[in-house]
């Protein structure tokens, strides 16, 4: 019988309803098939998208790096399914520190799903094999990504880790809220928090993260252009006042890792400059 892809596609959905009764009676045998069914999503989901070699050259956050393709263009990938704690979030730092663990500065394969309104590389992300997006997960660093989720196994995943305590599941309930929370309550208390502040003071109040990175600041012309015409590059800019437009400020924020320049960290950088403060 010739197995076609909305076979296989039957069959693995098959399989997931399967795993939620098996669920109920093992988590062990839930991770197990997890795993399993896991390898299948992502092989038949992976088979029509944009694959590509790289190595990665800097760590952001728990589900952000940086990655240099075989002809040195540089990439921002935003892991696909899966979302970690922010910086300044309860274990957001720990989660880039076991991100950056695993691929930092390694050759990885990169299977790119979509492209975010940041302009970001969507992607699974495999390393040696190894999934990366399902690892985080599994380790305790992140939750998978209700929102986006298309791969369900990984709410086994993450059932399995949290029962287990791995990684940030070892905090209490209080410290354990998940990112699509926290930023939405960010938002809230940066806004009382801003009322009556001058401009001067949003755009300096936050200090900048490190961010773990290969890549050499680069010579910044005077108009803060490259000699291309129109593409930004990373240099020693680090607050709005510095920023000559709001997709500059998009682009020190997504792709040189600026932190500064996302106070609140809601992922809109320099919110004056950008007419997006609330």
């Amino acid at each position: 019988m010739q197995i076609t892809t909305n076979t296989l596609t039957r069959l693995t959905r098959a399989l997931a309803a399967m795993g939620s009764v098996l669920c109920l009676a093992s988590l062990a045998a839930c991770d197990q098939l997890a795993t399993v069914v896991g390898q299948e999503v992502s092989s038949s989901q992976l088979e029509t998208a944009v694959s590509f070699r790289a190595t990665v050259v800097g760590v952001s956050d728990g589900d952000t790096l940086t990655v240099l393709d075989a002809t040195d263009q540089q990439h921002t990938i935003r892991l696909a399914e899966i979302d970690a704690p922010e910086r300044g979030q309860p274990w957001g730092d720990r989660s880039r520190q076991a991100l950056s663990a695993l691929v930092f500065g390694q050759r990885v394969s990169v299977q790119q799903t979509d492209t975010d309104r940041y302009g970001r590389v969507v992607a699974r992300v495999f390393v040696d094999g190894q999934d990366v997006n399902r690892a985080m997960v599994k380790d305790g660093h992140a939750w998978a990504y209700r929102q986006y989720l298309t791969d369900d196994t990984l709410l086994a995943t993450e059932a399995r880790a949290r029962s287990e305590r791995r990684g940030l599941w070892s905090m209490s309930d209080a410290r354990t809220v998940p990112p699509w929370d926290w930023r939405q309550g960010v938002r809230v208390g940066q806004a009382r928090l801003d009322e009556g502040a001058t401009p001067g003071e949003l755009r300096d109040r936050a200090p900048e993260q490190p961010v773990q990175s290969l890549l050499s600041p680069r010579a910044e012309p005077a108009d803060g252009l490259s000699s291309s015409g129109g593409s930004f590059t990373c240099s020693g800019k680090r607050y709005c006042r510095q920023m000559s437009s709001c997709e500059e400020a998009h682009y020190y924020l997504q792709v040189c890792g600026v932190s500064s320049l996302d106070g609140n960290s809601d992922g809109e950088p320099c919110e004056m400059l950008c007419g997006t403060a609330g």
